[in-house]
């Protein structure tokens, strides 16, 4: 490339330090730095490539059945195969050709230990190949180094026939035929379609889809009895009339849905739900309906509700509203045809009329009237469309409300809160704690995608790696291909568990507890992260007693023209949810104050301050500058996070010095 090497960095390995090696770098002007003994974090760019290489060959001689006196041939086809892949860190280039100037040849490249057949030529009757297994590529050699079983040589070949499908058995010790087909089962599956493929076997705790399997299933009683449960709520709340279509209307199709929800092991058996629901999605917006809604609580207010039952430790209880969408009236007609299994033959021709539709929360409302105790407690309810979750601090305050509901409506009292959207509450009242984990849910999600065995990882996606639309198919083929890969529906699945408990995949919303500290909030952009249209991302976070309760990581609208600009556009959008959150505290009568946000930007923060309209804030939305009006009636206060990262830095550095401090041996 025509640069010199100035310094070389190395730790202190014989290889590097021999008195030859020194000789030739003081004759070409290398200046030597050398690591301190045992301190890889010295050297942390190469010794971070060691252990990647190394994790390549773990997987490479356990993937080939081969045993570790192989490790030297799997970590250069690990090199190789490094050198000719793809890297963010230079463009997404591959290292080959950045050296060379030539871009990769991926022609001859070839699965790590399967097994190959060199030809060989021993005379007319003998056979005109040996079986060997494929250990790399030789150096400066147009030929594939291969590994002979029968002489235990090493063979260099060109003409050779490889089997990419099978892996040879492990050549030191006799495998069972259960684990022989497991290799086997990767070798013959494409990876990315694999990991992301549906299972295609039914689990046997699995939801039937449809009618036909209910009744054809193991537990198909059970879902017979749920059905006949439904149909009899229905009936008993007069929900429809058996009538002929009129003219010129039509009829909605429907459909039966099951859901079997586990119950705790050991403590209650799993419950068999069906619902019978109307294909909605047939009709015509303003023809065949003018509005479509179910009343819900925003998980930010759920979780906010629970850091409030934390701090004050109350009590918190669960409803469940039986046959919820028999409880508002329609006003529209609606047709919908008779339901499969319960189709009533001496009545045929005939559809069902609804009359009733899911409940509002203004229904609810008028019956439980908002009242303040004499003590000056409250009872605080939360409606998820028919899930409730009630918190006082009295459970016979709870005993009332529930009473008042149970009158107006048919209600299930499942007793103290275990799971509400998927999500389980756990409760330690000792520790002044409650827990939410989406595990159940997340293992179900790894299972569906063929995915249980996978090793969970700290950062599931590095800070450097960059999604653009570049990366999307574009070819036929690869359209075609992606077609196949339910990879919408994987995203789809992780999207849910970020909406419930995990902002991140990797730190769980997990503890709540008591706190004095309030709600706490961060905010922060990344400038032009959008590659397609380079728009920013705002990001942000509140707390409450260290644990996020509300968070949104989103491109901005519009285009910001500097770092500047990005950050006092994501500050305006953590002011708008820090204004509800306050909101939300007032209304549930909870002095919680959050009059502190924490941004990295000291110019952004500056800007919110600044009430002057000039050349440099003109062209920003009008929308945005909303926030001065905020911060100038003291209501929210932005702050610096540099004070706070001090003290952090000032932390490691002492821990450090105390460490180096301990022993002067140099061993440590």
């Amino acid at each position: 490339m025509g640069k010199q090497i100035k310094y070389l960095h190395t730790d202190n390995g014989l290889e590097f330090y021999s008195d030859e090696f020194n000789r030739l770098c003081k004759l070409e002007g290398i200046m030597r730095h050398l690591t301190v003994r045992h301190t890889l974090q010295q050297n942390s760019v190469a010794e971070r490539m060691n252990r990647t290489i190394m994790e390549k060959v773990r997987c490479m001689l356990s993937n080939a059945n081969l045993p570790k006196s192989f490790w030297a041939e799997a970590a250069s086809t690990a090199c190789f195969l490094i050198n000719r892949s793809p890297s963010v860190a230079i463009e997404k280039k591959t290292p080959q050709e950045v050296w060379s100037g030539n871009p990769a040849n991926y022609s001859d490249l070839k699965i790590f230990g399967c097994p190959a057949y060199a030809h060989v030529d021993n005379g007319k009757l003998e056979p005109r190949s040996i079986k060997c297994v494929f250990l790399g590529y030789k150096a400066g050699v147009k030929g594939y180094k291969l590994w002979c079983p029968e002489n235990r040589k090493v063979v260099i070949s060109r003409d050779v026939v490889f089997d990419e499908t099978a892996v040879i058995p492990n050549l030191s010790l006799k495998n069972s035929s259960d684990k022989e087909n497991q290799k086997q089962k990767y070798a013959e599956a494409d990876l990315v379609t694999y990991a992301l493929n549906v299972a295609e076997d039914i689990d046997a705790n699995q939801e039937p889809s449809n009618y036909s399997e209910a009744v054809s299933c193991e537990d198909s009683e059970k879902w017979m009895f749920a059905m006949q449960e439904e149909m009899e709520s229905l009936h008993k709340n007069r929900t429809w009339d058996l009538v002929k279509l009129s003219k010129g209307k039509k009829a909605v199709r429907c459909k039966w849905v099951f859901k079997k929800k586990e119950g705790t092991p050991g403590v209650e058996e799993p419950r068999y739900k069906a619902r019978l629901v109307a294909k909605g999605y047939s009709q015509i917006p303003g023809v065949d309906f003018t509005d479509v809604f179910s009343p819900v609580v925003k998980h930010s207010s759920i979780r906010a509700l629970l850091g409030i039952v934390a701090m004050h430790d109350l009590e918190l209880e669960q409803l469940d509203v039986k046959t919820v969408f028999l409880h508002g009236e329609l006003e529209e007609d609606i047709y919908m045809q008779q339901p499969e299994g319960f189709y009533s033959l001496r009545k045929g021709g005939l559809c069902l009329l609804a009359k009733k539709v899911t409940l509002r929360f203004e229904t609810v409302t008028k019956t439980v009237v908002q009242e303040k105790n004499s003590n000056g407690s409250f009872v605080y309810l939360l409606l998820y469309v028919d899930d409730m979750l009630i918190a006082a601090k009295d459970k016979g305050e709870i005993r009332k409300v529930k009473a008042q509901l149970s009158e107006e409506f048919e209600m299930k009292d499942l007793g103290p809160a275990k799971k509400i959207l998927g999500m389980e509450i756990l409760r330690d009242r000792k520790a002044s704690k409650l827990y939410l984990s989406q595990k159940g849910y997340i293992e179900k999600v790894l299972c569906r995608f063929n995915m249980q065995s996978a090793k969970p990882v700290s950062t599931p996606l590095a800070a450097h790696f960059r999604l653009s639309s570049a990366l999307s198919p574009q070819s036929d083929d690869e359209i075609e291909y992606m077609s196949h890969v339910p990879y919408s529906s994987a995203v789809g699945s992780l999207m849910y568990a970020m909406v419930c408990s995990r902002p991140d995949l990797s730190y769980a919303v997990s503890a709540f507890g008591r706190t004095k500290d309030g709600v706490i909030g961060y905010v922060d952009a990344d400038f032009a992260g959008d590659l397609d249209r380079r728009r920013s991302l705002t990001g942000y976070v509140f707390t409450i007693g260290g644990c996020a309760i509300s968070w949104k990581a989103t491109l901005q609208t519009t285009v910001a023209l500097s770092t500047t600009e990005a950050e006092y556009m994501a500050i305006t959008e953590a002011c708008k949810e820090a204004i509800w959150l306050k909101g939300l505290f007032s209304e549930l009568n909870e002095d919680l104050q959050i009059s502190t946000v924490f941004c990295d930007s000291q110019s952004a923060i500056f800007l919110t301050k600044d009430q002057m309209f000039h050349e440099r804030t003109k062209h920003i939305d009008v929308r945005y500058h909303f926030v001065r009006d905020i911060i100038a009636s003291g209501d929210i206060c932005f702050k610096p996070l540099r004070g706070f990262m001090e003290e952090v830095e000032n932390l490691f550095a002492m821990k450090n010095l105390f460490i180096e401090n301990l022993c002067q041996c140099g061993d440590c």
